[in-house]
């Protein structure tokens, strides 16, 4: 319901600013020389439309323990124009500083699953040698549960 909305307003500024008419600006200039000839002038000029203005919000991000980062933008045309603002998670950022929390806790087995979540941490603890913890299981016993349950093994990121 929101995107209706919004493409009401979107529309009826369009319409409301197609058939806005602008007073007319009029100069007058008198210039005079040294001579008995003075010139007087005037000229008048019509401003259909303002110029063109999509400004594209900041999104500011002050704290830096926020795993945020703003992103806005805008485009133009003649007629129509646009912008938006938003944040984006980071959720990596996010994923460590929960293991960091958790480690700061002393809860060292847990600060290591959460960082296991991580397909590329995953695969460089298995290559180390120490397999990630699952379900209380750590060592060996680890290893035994990932290599019978390869479906519970993290999805590799897209990029």
């Amino acid at each position: 319901m929101n995107k209706v909305k919004l493409l009401a307003v979107v529309l009826g500024m369009t319409v409301c600013s197609a058939f806005a008419q602008s007073d007319p600006i009029v100069t007058q200039s008198t210039s005079s020389s040294t001579s008995t000839m003075n010139s007087n002038s005037v000229s008048e000029t019509t401003v259909k439309s303002p110029p063109p203005s999509a400004i594209s919000p900041t999104v500011t991000v002050v704290n830096s323990d926020v795993c945020v980062t703003g992103v806005s933008g805008a485009a133009q045309t003649q007629i129509f124009g646009i912008s938006f603002g938003a944040t984006a998670r980071d959720m990596n950022c996010e994923r460590l500083k929960l293991s960091r929390s958790l480690y700061d806790m002393g809860m060292k087995v847990a600060a290591v699953a959460t960082m296991c979540q991580d397909r590329r941490v995953f695969n460089a603890m298995m290559a180390a040698g120490t397999p990630c913890p699952v379900d209380g299981k750590i060592g060996d016993a680890a290893r035994a549960f990932w290599e019978a349950n390869p479906d519970r093994i993290p999805a590799a990121i897209k990029e």
